[in-house]
Order: C-alpha cells, then sequence, then structure tokens
C-alpha cells in the first residue's frame, strides 16, 4: 500500500473519535521528516527517531516488538492505562488485547511527525477499538481537562502512566509536562471519586425523595431590594472555621449594611452570637447536617437546599427554596423539569456554594467570614458549631471531649504551615482536601464578576484575583413554569433506566455504543455506580452495571408507592 492510502486508511480509521485531529493532521507538513524506518527480524515496522545529531534512535526491540511490548504490559495491572509516547503502538496494541484495560490513551506531542508515522505504519485496527484515545501536541491544560473527561476510576479502575522511553527521553520537556498534567488531574479525580464512593447511594435515594416537594419552589427574599437600595448590592458569606469567631465583632457593626448568606455549619455559631442570616444554604447529603439546626432556623430566614439534602430538612422547614448542582442527576432533572435552578457547587464544600448563590443573587462585593480552608492553632471550628456539643454528648472517663477532638483532628494527614499575621506569627494545619477547596475558590474567583474580599483570618490565606471589567450582576431566577409532577417524571426516569442496554464487561466498548440521551441517563448512575463499587471492588463492569440499575429502580419504586 502507497504512503497516501495508508494515510487516508488511519485517517478514516482515526475520524470516528478524533474528527478535529484528522482535520489538523491532513493540514501538517508532509515534507518535514522526522523519522526513519526499519524492519525488525519478526517483519513488523520500526519507527526510528532522528535526533538533533542526526542519529536514527529505534523506538521499539528490532528484534520483536511486539514479545517486547507483550512482556511489558503483562507485568502493569488492569486499568486505564496512558502512554506517553506512540511509536509503533506495539504497547497499545498489546494492551488492548487484554479484556480488563478499559482504556488506552497515548499522548504524542509534533504534529507533522505524527502525519510521517501514519504514512508509514498501519493504525487502523487500533484506531477503531473503542477503548484507545489520541492526544498530539495538548497544552498542560488541554491535557488535565482530557484526563478530567475520559477517566472513571468507578469503570476503569486504576489509572497508570507508561513512558515509551526511547521516545520520552528524546524530548522530555513536554512529556513531563503531560506528566504533571496527568497528576494534577488524578489528585482531583481521587478527591471526587472518594466522595462518590461514600455518598453515591445516598445521593441518589435523596434527590428522587426531594422531587415532590421541590414542586413548589416559591423563591421569596424580601431584603434583595432593601439591600439593593441602601448597600449596592454587598454580601457576607460565612463559613464555620475558627477564624469566625474573631470576627464576629466586625461583622456585626456591618450586620445592617449586609445581605447575610450564611453555611449551614456556621448557622448555630450566629444564632448565638445573636445574628440573624437572610439565608443559609445546605449542600451535605448526610444525616448529619441535622445537627446544624437543632437551634431552630428564624421564621424570615430562607434556607438554599441542594436537591440532594436529607429529605427531612425540607419537611422541618417551610421557608425552603431547592436548587440543582453539578451532580449528573440533579443537571438531568434540571434539563427536563423547570422548577429550579443551578448553582455552581463544584468547589466541594458549602462556603464555596455560598459564594455562588450570592453570586446568583445579584452581589456586587462578597465579604468572606470564617473561610480558614485549615485548622488554625489546631482548632476545627468556630466557637457554637455543632461539633462541640457533639463530642460533649459522646464524652466519657476514657474520651473526653479533647480526645475526641484530636482524634477528629488528626484523622487525616496534616501539614503544619506558618503565616505571619498583624498581631505575630501564626500556624494551621492544611490537610489535601482543605487544600483542593481553597485552590477551587481561587480559581473561580477569577472569573467571577462579584468582586470577592476574604476577612483576614488566622487561616490558609486566600489568594484572590483582581476582578476585570466588572459588570454589576442582577438578580436572576428562573420563572417557575407549568412542568411534569414528580411522580409523572420518577415513572418517565425509571422507563429511561430500564431501557439501558445490557453491557458486555468492558466499560469502555459499552459508553462507545450508547447514543444520544442513554449517554446522559447512564450518566445519573455513575455515582451510585461508584459507590456499589467501593463496597464490591472484585465484580466486573457488567455484574457492576446491573446491580446499580437494580438498587436505582427499586428505590424509585419505592418514592413511587409511597
Amino acid at each position: 500500500m502507497d504512503r497516501n492510502a495508508l494515510f487516508e486508511r488511519n485517517i478514516k480509521a482515526l475520524s470516528q473519535r478524533h474528527p478535529e485531529l484528522c482535520s489538523r493532521l491532513r493540514a501538517a507538513n508532509p515534507g518535514i521528516t522526522r523519522y526513519h524506518f526499519l524492519e525488525s527480524r519478526s517483519g513488523e515496522t520500526i519507527p526510528a527517531l532522528i535526533d538533533v545529531k542526526g542519529s536514527s534512535r529505534p523506538l521499539h526491540s528490532t528484534m520483536d516488538p511486539k514479545r517486547e511490548a507483550k512482556r511489558l504490559i503483562d507485568t502493569t495491572e488492569e486499568g486505564f492505562l496512558v502512554f506517553l509516547g506512540l511509536g509503533g503502538a506495539y504497547l497499545a496494541e498489546a494492551a488492548l488485547e487484554r479484556d480488563g484495560i478499559g482504556m488506552a490513551l497515548v499522548i504524542e506531542y509534533d504534529l507533522n511527525g505524527l502525519a510521517e508515522l501514519l504514512s508509514n505504519i498501519d493504525y487502523s485496527c487500533l484506531f477503531e477499538d473503542p477503548r484507545f484515545r489520541l492526544l498530539v501536541d495538548n497544552s498542560k491544560e488541554e491535557t488535565e481537562r482530557n484526563i478530567l473527561n475520559l477517566y472513571q476510576p468507578a469503570l476503569f479502575g486504576g489509572i497508570r502512566v507508561i513512558p515509551l522511553r526511547s521516545r520520552t527521553d528524546l524530548e522530555a520537556e513536554p512529556f513531563i509536562i503531560a506528566g504533571n498534567a496527568i497528576t494534577a488531574a488524578i489528585e482531583k479525580i481521587s478527591a471526587d471519586y472518594s466522595v462518590q464512593a461514600h455518598f453515591g447511594k445516598r445521593w441518589f435515594s435523596n434527590i428522587i425523595r426531594n422531587l415532590k416537594a421541590a414542586e413548589k419552589n416559591e423563591i421569596k427574599l424580601p431584603r434583595i431590594d432593601k439591600t439593593a437600595r441602601e448597600s449596592s448590592l454587598r454580601f457576607a458569606v460565612c463559613g464555620a472555621g475558627p477564624s469566625l469567631s474573631a470576627q464576629i465583632k466586625q461583622l456585626r457593626s456591618k450586620r445592617n449594611e449586609l445581605f447575610l448568606i450564611s453555611s449551614d455549619t456556621s448557622l448555630p455559631c450566629l444564632l448565638n452570637e445573636g445574628i440573624i442570616p437572610d439565608a443559609v444554604i445546605s449542600i451535605d447529603c448526610q444525616h448529619i447536617s441535622y445537627h446544624h439546626f437543632f437551634s431552630g432556623l428564624p421564621e424570615d430566614v430562607i434556607l438554599f437546599l441542594d436537591l440532594a439534602s436529607p429529605p427531612l430538612l425540607a419537611s422541618r422547614f417551610e421557608n425552603h427554596c431547592f436548587f440543582t448542582g453539578p451532580h449528573p442527576l440533579t443537571h438531568y432533572i434540571s434539563m427536563n423539569r423547570n422548577t429550579m435552578f443551578e448553582l455552581d457547587t463544584s468547589g466541594g464544600n458549602v462556603t464555596y456554594a455560598a459564594i455562588s448563590l450570592a453570586e446568583r443573587l445579584g452581589a456586587a462585593e462578597i465579604e468572606l467570614y470564617g473561610a480558614d480552608f485549615s485548622y488554625p492553632m489546631g482548632i476545627s471550628y468556630a466557637r457554637g458549631s455543632y461539633i462541640y456539643s457533639f463530642f460533649d454528648a459522646g464524652q466519657n472517663r476514657l474520651s473526653p471531649r479533647e480526645a475526641q477532638a484530636s482524634a477528629f483532628l488528626f484523622r487525616t494527614a496534616l501539614e503544619k504551615k506558618y503565616r505571619p499575621l498583624a498581631s505575630g506569627n501564626s500556624w494551621y494545619y492544611e490537610t489535601n482536601v482543605m487544600k483542593l477547596y481553597r485552590e477551587r475558590l481561587e480559581e473561580k474567583s477569577k472569573s467571577m464578576e462579584s468582586v470577592l474580599i476574604p476577612v483576614e483570618g488566622m487561616g490558609a490565606p486566600i489568594q484572590i484575583s483582581p476582578v476585570k471589567n466588572l459588570r454589576r450582576n442582577q438578580t436572576s431566577f428562573p420563572a417557575v413554569e407549568a412542568s411534569s409532577g414528580a411522580e409523572e417524571f420518577l415513572q418517565h426516569y425509571r422507563d429511561e433506566i430500564v431501557s439501558l442496554r445490557e453491557p458486555g464487561k468492558n466499560a469502555a466498548e459499552y459508553l462507545s455504543s450508547l447514543k444520544g440521551g442513554e449517554q446522559t441517563v447512564f450518566a445519573t448512575i455513575l455515582p451510585a455506580i461508584a459507590a456499589l463499587k467501593r463496597r464490591s471492588p472484585g465484580g466486573d463492569f457488567r455484574e457492576l452495571f446491573m446491580e446499580t440499575k437494580g438498587y436505582c429502580l427499586k428505590e424509585i419504586n419505592r418514592v413511587l408507592s409511597e
């Protein structure tokens, strides 16, 4: 087969999942020579990369590249494999010969060199495999984003990076950058997956049970107009970090100038100090959320609830309003019903969600109190928060409050850090999760139209980006229009789950077979899949899917029968 015909054959196979890359390859410069091509003793084509000195460096064994690749892959655990460098693709081909490999992703650089490879080696069978993906000349941000989109731990298991050393050693810098991007993506995915694995089932259960309560989602915020006239849409958001105890005096002096949104955790702290917020927001699906409301909720305070919140909260307080977040099921609901609004809760913590709510309500400025994202001076929460009464209720002579507080503090790995303050040097403990929360907030500040003003505390300093081209937000909520009832929606959703086809053992092949709305419906049960996989890690994908499908249908039928 001549070079042009071979190139077209590869492009046709690649275009099934990478049409944009194919367009770039067609525009590549075919006159640049980056490779020599050799024949191994076993008869395979071996690409040899030409280095800066003009020498050719074979990228695979010149004896038997397939046997060499198989030996390496046989030592690799099953899961999601990332290959740094394509070469003759013998490693990726060997990997995809194993049923337990969820996906093989190849990261390569030099578009012209890739076009040359596609003109000399037949990759068409590899490119047609639904488990194969290829990234070419991606920036660090693009690589990280692609890993975030492609890698699903619940479906694929662990992730492993395998460099083609003969390729990466010759052009180390871009592959080092790619490795850093993969590490950054894995850190984010691990944090999110851990949450899904712990709460996926509870999210599902709470969401479908809250739908009936969410049908009458009326929004009444009488203080918004007053705040807009008197203080140019100035808001305050309260977290429950220990610094809040020291900031209460400052907050009290400004209380009448601000529309105050409290996190559920900081609510009892404020009420103990005689400060009544205008709104409270809660996103936690756990029953521990009840502890924040043992002191009650003043009548005029509106309670904003994530649709995945415990149903008892909505039944206890009438003045509530549901919103949807990034959970795929709540997103699916917001797409199909128009009785709720969406908030950005992707930061993973309630303070982040409260800031998103302030933005949505039209804040021009948001003062941030009690946002430590750390344990300053080894203290976990502000005075008055639920945790102290929780420790008091469980203490005895063998387990006093101090011992419980210490156990709570050191339940995960901590890093001690120091920071200078006007009153002298201070220190705090930081966990990886808290650091991630803070970094997500800092990233959010880059795109916020509201000015975020962290009030100085004792915890981890928050680096806020300056706001450019600021424009005044407008309070914006969708009008509540006619929509299908909760019961009708759940019947429709149940039918959609029932109609999902049964998969084989491989998740990537199944995902590739889903069409249109099937992909969206499947995404709604992914967190539940993660939770069930945590309990039964040994099963294959088909067993896990069928178990999850059965669980979801059982929960929906239970709600419909109530």
